[in-house]
């Protein structure tokens, strides 16, 4: 009977991890894979700096102006569930607004860290660790870029 289910177990991790490789995204923040991935390399733009990845003329949706996001703080944008933080002047990085615990959209961003209504889960502005439970993981990094004053998403 282990032999049985061991196998069992096998085949089942097989294939969550080819279901996990299946649906990540290219932009390395780990997904809904939950292998715990390395958030601390968050996409992050800097206000003096024009990105690579800038969209140009065709490109992303500008979601705010630079000086609109609050150093130390952060805003979130409900109809795009993306939130943008500036943990430090002229540093910003954005993450997915939906709780990792129950997909409730987070509502406010304030004393360093990123809140969910629902059932309190909090997340660091600088990389969406969590910061008290019950979310199991971080919030997923979002790509952006910076730009003019103009903060897009990529």
């Amino acid at each position: 009977m282990n032999a049985r289910r061991r196998t069992v177990l096998a085949a089942g991790a097989a294939g969550a991890a080819a279901l996990a490789t299946g649906c990540g995204s290219d932009g390395g923040d780990g997904g809904d894979g939950g292998d715990g991935g390395d958030t601390s390399a968050a996409p992050t733009a800097s206000a003096g700096a024009t990105d690579s990845a800038s969209p140009g003329a065709s490109g992303g949706v500008e979601l705010a102006r630079t000086e609109d996001i609050p150093v130390g703080g952060g805003t979130v944008f409900k109809e795009r569930k993306v939130v943008v933080t500036q943990p430090e002047e002229g540093e910003f990085r954005a993450f997915s607004a939906v709780c990792t615990h129950a997909s409730c959209l987070v509502s406010t961003v304030s004393d360093g860290t990123i809140n969910c209504p629902c059932h309190g889960s909090k997340y660091s502005i600088t990389d969406a660790a969590v910061e008290a439970g019950p979310a199991p993981r971080p919030l997923p990094a979002e790509r952006i870029s910076v730009s003019g004053g103009a903060i897009r998403l990529a």
